[in-house]
């Protein structure tokens, strides 16, 4: 039998299983249960799951409808790659990414006395000896942390974002579960292998471990802060690491208004135009200039302070663009304003994410369509937002992979446009990105940036010159000592192995139970030794363990499924 692939299989991932795969068959998934052969890969003594009717009133259901039901019953891990995958137009289609937007990450709160034995365990006190005041009642609860309002002896007020306890085991459990699914997925379901699953929940892991780990998001606020030091638009809150930890955060209470609430602002004289402008200008220096930039922009996590002030809250999901990333985000997107077709698949060429196997004709051709839609269009009425998403299902259509920071800048673009237009039905991205991207376009061209460049690619050779002798020196060294080895990896052929190894030891099992069968017929041809009803005992006794042995053959032949 195969490994479920590196699953930790203890009790808990076993019955994980059993509830993942019993949840998908109730929404309708037990053809795509029964693709994975997951019985066949998980031994327990009997069958892992029982196969019935999906009932009907999920039947009405469409298939992306059901699936997002799945993950809600699935609980805070599903949610949470939902949401991920609500992020990649690139894997999944518009209909799934709509539904999996609608994945909300609320659950009910964990008791006061759990949050202060977190924070107890975490900074070594109770609530009540730390601060002067701490509200038992959260502010919000989420799947992952739950926030609660406070304020300090010193008089700062508060909030604390406090980790549920527990839930790293719990996530822990469900990516083990993840990993040897996608495993499964990649050998047995080709259409879904082809966006390389594992790959999807390696990205996952990271996220979400990010994401749990407070101590990293404070230091992620902090680079937000440096980076708007000098703005007066922008508006980061202070971190307090002496009441902070891995599973605690406690940074300042901001109290402003969400971005969302029109009325409210209106009324309280804030120019909304103004608003859109500096929002967008500050989520395009994140991007463009540091490289680093909030990846959830949604309402409930922008907040508006007096004089125009942008404050965005709740750093747990971000994203990064380094410096070549970046350059090719440039590239792209100045391609794309100028509807250069040659340029974008140049870009794309030159990235690697398309390979001599690829149809550039048709890519070509696809893309001349694409360009040719937006070509009568009046550039201020272009959402750039709209125009990313069909031109991701484009290089989706023909399997080109972009990073997956570029989907996260995509979606956060998409919510950011989103909102500009709630401000101000004027509003226009690309009249902010234009100055943006041809101001950076230029300056990789500027006597600096072009001398910085020269430097990084003479240093790069120099080290290579450097080892160049002595890698020949060592290959020709392994040469005459016959050291010199080529490793091979066979993929796919895993269940082929186990497949004619489990079909072997049936063979031999059944010899054996041949082989009783044919020697106690012998022995009862001999009048000898210990007789029952005048037959020898040896020979009933050979045929009693044949039959044992053949019942349980049949047996196991029967649960397996294959006759």
């Amino acid at each position: 039998m195969l490994p479920i692939f590196r699953v930790n299989r203890n009790i808990r991932t076993i019955r994980r299983y059993r509830t993942i795969l019993g949840v998908l068959i109730t929404y309708g998934f037990g053809h795509f249960v029964e693709q994975l052969n997951i019985d066949y890969y998980v031994e327990l003594g009997k069958r892992i799951v029982t196969f019935n009717k999906m009932p009907k009133e999920l039947e009405r259901l469409s298939q992306p409808q059901r699936l997002r039901l799945v993950m809600e019953e699935l609980g805070p891990t599903f949610i949470k790659l939902g949401q991920l995958l609500s992020t990649r137009p690139d894997v999944l289609g518009s209909e799934y990414i709509r539904e999996f937007s609608k994945l909300q990450d609320k659950v009910p709160p964990v008791s006061i006395e759990e949050v202060n034995a977190q924070i107890q365990r975490e900074l070594g006190y109770p609530a009540a000896e730390l601060f002067a005041e701490f509200s038992t009642e959260p502010l919000a609860a989420a799947s992952i942390a739950q926030v609660h309002r406070g304020k300090l002896k010193s008089g700062e007020d508060v909030v604390l974002k406090v980790r549920r306890p527990e839930i790293v085991k719990v996530v822990e459990t469900d990516i083990d579960v993840m990993m040897g699914l996608a495993h499964l997925i990649e050998q047995h379901v080709p259409a879904i292998a082809l966006y390389n699953p594992v790959s999807l929940v390696k990205e996952f892991r990271r996220n979400i471990m990010r994401e749990m780990n407070f101590t990293r998001e404070g230091r992620t606020v902090e680079r937000f802060a440096v980076n708007f030091a000098e703005s007066k638009t922008v508006y980061t809150p202070k971190i307090f690491w002496a009441y902070s930890g891995d599973t605690v955060l406690t940074m300042e209470y901001v109290d402003g208004i969400k971005i969302s609430e029109l009325q409210k602002l209106t009324e309280q004289g804030y120019d909304l135009k103004e608003i859109a402008r500096r929002g967008a200008d500050a989520f395009l220096k994140q991007v463009l200039d540091y490289g680093l930039f909030h990846a959830d922009p949604h309402p409930g996590n922008v907040f508006i302070l007096p004089d125009q002030v942008i404050c965005m809250l709740d750093f747990g999901m971000v994203g990064r663009l380094g410096q070549d990333l970046k350059d090719q985000l440039i590239d792209l997107l100045q391609a794309l304003l100028d509807r250069d077709v040659e340029r974008i698949i140049s870009q794309l060429l030159y990235s690697g994410e398309l390979t001599e196997n690829s149809d550039l004709k048709s890519l070509r051709r696809d893309l001349h369509d694409f360009i040719e839609d937006y070509y009568d269009i009046l550039l201020q009425e272009i959402k750039v937002g709209k125009l990313l998403s069909e031109f991701i299902e484009i290089l989706t259509h023909h399997h080109i992979h972009l990073p997956a920071d570029f989907m996260l800048l995509s979606k956060a673009l998409l919510i950011m446009e989103g909102v500009g237009r709630q401000l101000d039905p004027d509003f226009n991205m690309i009249s902010h990105m234009r100055p943006y991207v041809r101001r950076l376009a230029l300056a990789r061209f500027s006597p600096k940036n072009i001398s910085a460049e020269s430097g990084r690619i003479a240093r790069a050779y120099m080290a290579l010159g450097k080892n160049l002798p002595y890698d020949i020196k060592e290959f020709i060294n392994r040469l005459n000592h016959n050291k010199f080895k080529i490793d091979l990896e066979h993929r796919g052929l895993e269940k082929l192995v186990t497949d004619l190894d489990r079909s072997s030891n049936r063979v031999s099992f059944a010899v054996v139970i041949g082989s009783l069968i044919v020697g106690s017929s012998l022995v009862l041809q001999i009048d000898r030794g210990p007789m029952i009803f005048g037959f020898p005992m040896i020979g009933l006794l050979g045929y009693s363990i044949a039959g044992l042995l053949g019942l349980w053959l049949a047996v196991g032949i029967l649960r397996s499924g294959r006759l």
